[in-house]
């Protein structure tokens, strides 16, 4: 972000930011309660996807707000399917009054500080008001043992929802990007038990203050256990922190306090840059606890292994790595091992190639506790010397950090904290890869053992020779860029060994690494502005996996694609088909993809910022537009993928059942 000078919110965000996304509900189950709902006779055998046309200005409106125009069919192993015709289905906007948890009415995404306190923009032309998010992002739908909220009707189900930034204040020029402290809500939701629909009945904004407040959240993913894993990504850079005016606006904000930021024991950047996890309680409230043993990278998102203590991490940095977690025991990520990646020969973007071989470096193991008072004590110059050009020093080690070279040298017996809170610096002296560019989503194929991980752009620190932190030796140097990003598939196994020889102790480490998908990038703008194949992916950020339906689902964070799409990979007939296009101008955000919850399927899915950065051969027409959908551009919405009028209802396919002339709902013999 700090790399170039750009022109737009669009531009000026893309490097750094990624939006929520809206949730997806069909009523199908896991291949356990399918046989239920069938009453035992039919399993499912696949599921797929119909690719909608990506919107044009002949349909202006289409491009201005979202579009869903795919059908999903399921087939069975009796020999029928049923096609279910997918709408999209907000919960709220952002902006908008609902009901609070804790009684009367809260703005959605709005802003608090440490002590409770909205926090006011008051820079509008009609005075003042709350600040509120234009960025819903990480979404978790869960259900919790024995949840009892007053106004629930059907049964009660909850969403964790994180805000990443808001883009301007309210007077539409001053970038508030990073400079407020990220809001986290927990949102009660009653599920119709005929329909599966969703309804939004209360809205808990969660107390962050016992870890001082949160940096740029962004991806999230549900735990094995059923908690929100959450993110801090861009993590401030403890050299510079003291003089950096966002760091220092976010810190004043955070505290409600114009001082604030000349407090040492406030504006500690090591207080930042973690993996937070939320827990929902039965009541619909949330309490958080934030892990300082995990790394302190880029957070983009967490997920988490089938064994419980497994995490493979996103690093959405330039210069980044590939970085594991493991845990020293289930559930429980407060304690563990880091290790971090090293990427063998033959590392392709080029889906026709073969894999490349991983290697494990260990960073170190700590607990949650110790690192936590390191963060409180040490500075970055108590464990680096450094410079930014080369002092002429063999005892100093040259390092690729954020698309820059520095020259580092370890002081004695810092190894730990190092690790810990100066983990991008640690490994790259350590020689691990840190050469990819925006490593956003992971998610994980459990039947397959295979992980799957986004590069939302392949440049800079990635390709061969280029002044922006590569480094060929890293194993890590392609020939030329790839501005519209890849998704990569990495193999999972047990057996690894560190670069000390001692055994990994997980089933579930990547062994190799290979690109699935690419984008691609055009040579000349086409007539709506698109700079890259809207055919096909570009820059690729939430990725989240279906068991049941065999399926990778792909988010977009895109300034290449005039409008964002979300799309369905079926791993087995290998077709990518368009589920969903966002407003134009707008990020796919919060995605998340679950299986069961009381015998229906969701997908969630939210949008960023819509509107944002619109090429000129269609902002004028589509300005207007999307101004009067979204708030003048404030606001963005959070939601999730249904079958419309009703949901799906599976326990009718078996009888031929019909929804009729205005249903959704079609089921046929093959």
């Amino acid at each position: 972000m700090t790399e170039a000078v750009l022109t737009s919110r669009r531009q000026v965000l893309k490097m750094l930011t990624s939006a929520p996304m809206l949730p997806l509900t069909g009523a199908l189950a896991s291949s356990t309660a399918l046989l239920a709902a069938c009453g035992g006779g039919a399993a499912l055998e696949s599921v797929s996807f119909s690719s909608m046309a990506a919107p044009s200005l002949a349909d202006a409106a289409a491009m201005a707000t979202t579009t869903v125009g795919s059908v999903m069919t399921t087939t069975f192993s009796d020999g029928t399917s049923t096609d279910f015709q997918l709408a999209y289905e907000p919960l709220f906007m952002t902006g908008d009054e609902v009901a609070n948890l804790n009684g009367g009415s809260i703005v959605a995404g709005s802003y608090f500080d440490i002590h409770g306190k909205p926090i006011v923009d008051t820079t509008g032309p009609s005075g003042a008001r709350q600040y509120f998010s234009d960025s819903p992002d990480g979404t978790s739908l869960l259900t919790v043992e024995h949840a009892k909220v007053h106004g629930v009707k059907g049964k009660p189900v909850f969403a964790v929802v994180q805000f990443e930034y808001t883009s301007l204040a309210a007077d539409g020029a001053t970038s508030m990007y990073g400079k407020l402290p990220s809001p986290i809500a927990v949102l009660t939701l009653d599920q119709d038990p005929k329909t599966g629909k969703l309804k939004l009945v209360k809205y808990h904004n969660v107390d962050t203050s016992s870890v001082n407040g949160l940096w740029i959240t962004c991806g999230a993913s549900l735990s094995p256990w059923g908690t929100h894993l959450s993110s801090e990504e861009y993590e401030p850079d403890a050299f510079t922190a003291a003089s950096n005016s966002q760091f220092k606006a976010f810190i004043e904000n955070l505290y409600g306090d114009a001082t604030a930021s000349a407090d040492p024991a406030k504006a500690n950047p090591y207080h930042y840059g973690h993996m937070p996890e939320v827990s929902v309680n039965r009541d619909g409230s949330g309490t958080i606890r934030k892990h300082y043993c995990m790394g302190r990278i880029s957070h983009e998102l967490v997920q988490m292994m089938p064994d419980a203590r497994t995490a493979l991490m996103g690093d959405d940095t330039t210069n980044g790595g590939l970085f594991v977690f493991v845990a020293d025991r289930k559930n429980d990520l407060s304690s563990g091992s880091l290790y971090v990646a090293k990427v063998g020969a033959g590392f392709s973007i080029d889906p026709t190639q073969g894999a490349a071989a991983l290697s494990w470096i260990k960073l170190g193991s700590a607990s949650s506790k110790e690192i936590k008072r390191l963060a409180g004590s040490t500075l970055a110059t108590d464990i680096f010397d450094r410079f930014v050009a080369d002092p002429a020093d063999a005892s100093y080690t040259k390092i690729g950090v954020g698309g820059k070279f520095e020259w580092i040298k370890l002081k004695t017996g810092m190894e730990k904290a190092a690790a810990f809170l100066e983990t991008h610096r640690y490994a790259a002296y350590l020689g691990a890869s840190m050469g990819f560019t925006k490593m956003e989503g992971t998610t994980v194929n459990a039947a397959d053992k295979v992980a799957y991980s986004a590069l939302s752009a392949c440049r800079d620190s990635m390709v061969l020779n280029n002044a922006k932190g590569n480094f060929p030796a890293s194993g890590i140097a392609i020939p030329a860029a790839l501005q519209a990003g890849a998704v990569m598939a990495m193999n999972l196994s047990g057996g690894s060994r560190d670069h000390t020889g001692a055994l990994i102790k997980s089933d579930w480490i990547p062994v190799d690494t290979r690109a699935l998908l690419i984008g691609e990038d055009l040579g000349a703008a086409d007539s709506l502005g698109n700079t890259a194949n809207p055919d096909a992916i570009a820059n690729p950020d939430n990725l989240k996996y279906s068991e049941t339906m065999r399926t990778l689902f792909i988010g977009e964070d895109s300034g290449m694609h005039v409008n964002n799409f979300l799309w369905a990979y079926n791993i087995d007939t290998r077709t990518l088909s368009r589920v969903m296009s966002t407003p134009a101008g707008a990020e796919s955000t919060g995605l998340h993809a679950v299986d069961d919850i009381n015998g229906w399927t969701y997908i969630m899915s939210n949008f960023q910022h819509p509107g944002d950065g619109l090429p000129s051969a269609v902002a004028s027409t589509l300005d207007p537009m999307i101004n009067a959908n979204y708030k003048d551009k404030f606001g963005a919405a959070v939601g999730y993928l249904t079958a419309n009028p009703q949901q799906p209802d599976l326990q009718h396919r078996q009888t031929g059942h019909e929804v009729g002339a205005h249903g959704s709902e079609r089921t046929h013999k093959r």
